[in-house]
């Protein structure tokens, strides 16, 4: 049997504008967090197994071009998006002299496209970031605006025990509590995304060696 019986709804109910707004936000950010969770779950992992696939092909690939032929098959994985800026450099050096001409040029554009797909990976993390550091914040306003009033109350009706305050005061918690249910489930989000970005972005790097390695060979002097 709880010791407080807290009656969420009434808390909405109120005509006071700050208990509303404060729970509007709230559910507003826990609600958009869960989406970019759950798709962010969803878009790694599919990541994560196209990169194995496109991985094991291109090592049993002697030819960029016919690596290119493929490539398709294994979009959106973050190492296509890093060939494919790769492989425009490579078509553009070649056309001319049929060698690569310029390394430097061609390191550059893998970096630029490993830069481009780690942007395309953290794309709304700032929204979990923000969710995660700006939640208890809200929800601590909504407590300390319920306090104030449940006191205001207390004075205006003389009575003194906290069995007058009491339910005032816990629904005022409950603002607290909504703001650190919005919150712990993006700070955990965000830093499990972090590292799986850091891996991806580690791995993206150790392909654009994999792929000077296979220039060279192929159109080296």
């Amino acid at each position: 049997m709880p010791l407080l019986e807290v009656n969420f709804w009434e808390m909405v109910n109120t005509r006071e504008p700050i208990p509303i707004a404060v729970v509007a936000v709230l559910m507003f950010l826990s609600l958009l967090s869960w989406t970019i969770i759950l798709s962010k779950l969803f878009t790694l992992r599919k990541a994560h197994r196209l990169n194995l696939n496109f991985l094991r092909m291109f090592r049993k690939t002697p030819r960029l071009e016919t690596v290119a032929t493929q490539v398709e098959n294994f979009r959106p994985a973050p190492l296509v998006g890093v060939f494919d800026f790769g492989f425009s450099e490579v078509s553009r050096q070649i056309a001319a002299r049929k060698i690569i001409v310029n390394p430097t040029a061609l390191e550059r554009t893998l970096q630029l496209g490993i830069s481009e797909e780690v942007t395309r990976l953290e794309r709304n993390m700032n929204w979990l970031a923000t969710t995660a550091s700006v939640s208890p914040f809200v929800g601590l306003l909504g407590t300390v605006w319920g306090i104030i009033d449940a006191f205001e109350s207390l004075g205006h009706g003389g009575g003194t025990s906290m069995t007058a305050v009491g339910p005032g005061i816990a629904q005022a918690l409950v603002t607290t509590a909504l703001g650190l249910f919005a919150a712990i489930p993006a700070a955990m989000a965000y830093n499990y995304f972090g590292h799986s970005i850091k891996e991806n972005a580690t791995r993206m790097e150790d392909f654009s060696l994999e792929f000077l390695n296979l220039t060279e060979r192929n159109f080296g002097e």
